[in-house]
């Protein structure tokens, strides 16, 4: 705001509370006297009086709009609402439609000709690449780089610290303990386990519907081996092939009283994935040798032709020859055989050789 000064002499009488008179030669020798000159008055302030030469500026801290005088432009001013210490801009133009900014006291102001402040107040300062900052970085990986890479070249290998020897054992010594001899010890419970024998396999009822000559058109089962021997219910409990030679019995051990030998004259090797087929027609296929027990005597009964036989589904797995059989013989009693075998294949042994003798000592003479 503007600074108004006003000048006034008062004189007073020599004589106590009297006022002399006023002469407008002598406030003029006054004022030349004082050195006083009255100051032009300033108005910069919320609603100052009109004039013609004056502006409008904003607060650049609180958005205060205020007014100042051309003469005053550049000058510090103090806004009224925020009290802040501000310098007033250059007047502008005639034709200007803007509102300028005044520069807060602390703010370097740098006055360029032909630039308008008001049009770049709003936008936001430039900002320079960051070269200073972007060296220190590169440097600082550079550095750790080199560190990183000598570190790994001294690295030793990992040796593991081998653990401290243990100490030897000691030796214990155990007293010997007398243990009384005439203390009863408690006999052993005895378990008692059934040894009665497992009663042998029921053949099932033998039917004649299953007895053909023409086995071209019966399908052979997949069950175990059951049929019926010279009129006997037969149900196999052990095969063997050997020598050329399946074997079909009941029981397992000792010589056959009761099944049926049936001689390929061939190793199970030939018999695999094939099926052989022996008509009633075809004489000398394979010879057929059914055994039973009548009156404790074992009696026997040879087929070499006449009979209807068929063998398929051959296979060898773990010393164990496989396959389906279907046979019937024509004796009156209508004996015949069929389903699945699983059979022991029993290899020959090697022929015993002659041990080597020894030269007879020359005879003296």
């Amino acid at each position: 705001m503007g600074v108004e000064r006003h000048c006034f002499l008062s004189l007073e009488g020599r004589k106590g509370g009297e006022v002399g008179d006023f002469h407008f030669s002598n406030f003029v020798a006054f004022l030349q006297n004082r050195k006083c000159a009255l100051p032009k008055q300033r108005f910069c302030e919320m609603f100052p009086p009109a004039a013609m030469s004056e502006f409008k500026f904003a607060c650049p801290v609180c958005g205060q709009h205020m007014k100042c005088d051309v003469s005053d432009a550049g000058s510090v001013m103090e806004c009224p609402t925020c009290f802040q210490k501000i310098v007033a801009p250059q007047a502008p133009t005639a034709d200007s439609k803007f509102i300028l900014t005044g520069t807060k006291l602390s703010e370097k102001v740098v006055s360029v000709r032909g630039y308008d402040p008001a049009s770049t107040a709003g936008a936001p300062p430039e900002k320079d690449f960051p070269i200073k900052n972007f060296i220190i970085v590169l440097a600082v990986c550079l550095v750790a780089g080199a560190l990183l890479f000598i570190i790994h070249i001294n690295k030793k290998p990992f040796q593991p610290i081998a653990p401290p020897p243990l100490p030897p054992p000691k030796m214990v010594v155990l007293a010997k303990v007398a243990v009384p001899t005439n203390v009863a010890v408690p006999p052993k419970p005895v378990v008692v386990t059934n040894t009665a024998p497992k009663p042998p396999a029921v053949a099932p009822r033998a039917s004649d519907k299953y007895w053909t000559l023409a086995l071209d058109s019966e399908k052979t089962p997949g069950a175990t081996v059951v049929g019926r021997i010279h009129g006997l219910d037969f149900m196999v409990e052990k095969g063997t092939y050997q020598n050329g030679e399946l074997i079909l019995r009941v029981g397992t051990n000792g010589p056959v009283e009761f099944g049926a030998r049936i001689s390929f004259g061939v190793l199970p090797d030939a018999l695999t994935n094939k099926t052989v087929n022996v008509s009633t027609s075809v004489d000398k296929a394979a010879v057929v040798v059914l055994l039973w027990k009548e009156n404790g005597v074992v009696q026997k009964e040879i087929f070499k032709a006449g009979y209807a036989l068929r063998l398929e589904d051959g296979a060898i797995a773990k010393n164990m020859f496989t396959g389906k059989i279907y046979l019937c013989t024509p004796d009156a009693e209508k004996s015949y055989l069929m389903g699945k075998f699983y059979a022991y294949i029993v290899k020959p042994k090697p022929p015993a050789q002659p041990a080597p003798t020894q030269p007879s000592p020359p005879k003296k003479k």
